[in-house]
């Protein structure tokens, strides 16, 4: 399936936007206190000066405290205009940083001139991050019309992720535990540190799942709960197949050799090398690929 892959190579760059160096520094240079706060402001922006618990709504899997923390007092720092301002700056010097002359190479132009045909297709219907997103005007460097195309890309991908998880009766800390358990990995801390759950929320979301058959006693993930997490996967894919359908098979299949080529820069960068990746994604597997 085409979203799958595709998500997989344009997450990465559009990852720029805050794992980059520069971005930090963008955000720093605002006043932000913290990478967490920079995160926040920066990801929420093109919503406009929204309240934390509109944030953990759409993001869904953070713990409202944890967006407490950075929001409202973010916006009283800078508005969400000098943010976007500062994330632009961020990404721009960031790929410039990482991939150098070739923001301005033949294979730059050639792709985000196909990302943009995608994004343009992008769904917007039940997504309101995607919505404010695709609201915001297109910047012009080739690299940054590429970026804002991966951007709305992946905001309308977990837009339709958030609704399959919800579909499911999945709340958000049950998402990660079920998530954890299906990679077969115990990374509570990991996911504390990330979204900013606590031991006993943790086991709280475990006891649920248990109750309702998709962990068994050792919290190990059951045939229910695999097929849970595969239907959730699938309805994901399935509502972000459009833009790929749009640009056709030679346009997806060009847009991802050039975007393998970027993503292979970034990896050898260490920008968005993340242990553990939010995304679970290896990117230098996927690199390799």
């Amino acid at each position: 399936m085409s979203a799958r892959r595709m998500w997989k190579l344009y997450e990465p760059y559009h990852g720029v936007t805050y794992f980059a160096p520069e971005a930090r520094a963008a955000t720093d240079a605002l006043g932000c206190r913290g990478g967490w706060m920079g995160y926040f402001g920066l990801r929420a922006a093109p919503l406009g000066p929204v309240s934390p618990e509109i944030i953990a709504a759409i993001f869904y899997n953070f713990k409202l405290e944890r967006v407490a923390r950075s929001i409202p007092t973010a916006w009283t720092i800078a508005t969400p205009e000098q943010f976007l301002e500062a994330r632009l700056a961020g990404v721009d010097a960031g790929l410039r940083a990482i991939l150098g002359d070739d923001v301005l190479s033949d294979d730059m132009i050639e792709a985000s001139q196909l990302a943009q045909r995608a994004a343009l297709a992008t769904p917007i219907g039940g997504r309101p991050l995607a919505a404010a997103n695709v609201a915001l005007p297109w910047p012009d460097p080739p690299h940054l019309v590429l970026w804002h195309a991966t951007t709305i890309l992946r905001e309308s991908r977990g837009d339709g992720h958030v609704s399959a998880l919800v579909a499911a009766g999945l709340d958000p800390v049950e998402t990660l535990v079920a998530f954890a358990a299906d990679r077969d990995t115990a990374d509570q801390e990991g996911w504390e540190h990330w979204r900013g759950w606590n031991l006993d929320d943790w086991a709280a979301a475990q006891r649920r799942l248990r109750e309702r058959g998709l962990l068994d006693k050792e919290n190990r993930i059951t045939a229910d709960g695999s097929r849970a997490r595969h239907d959730v996967e699938t309805r994901t894919d399935d509502a972000a197949e459009l833009p790929w359908q749009v640009l056709g098979n030679a346009g997806t299949e060009r847009l991802a050799v050039l975007m393998t080529g970027f993503l292979r820069r970034i990896v050898a960068a260490g920008v968005g090398v993340i242990k553990p990746h939010p995304m679970a994604l290896d990117l230098a597997a996927i690199a390799e690929e």
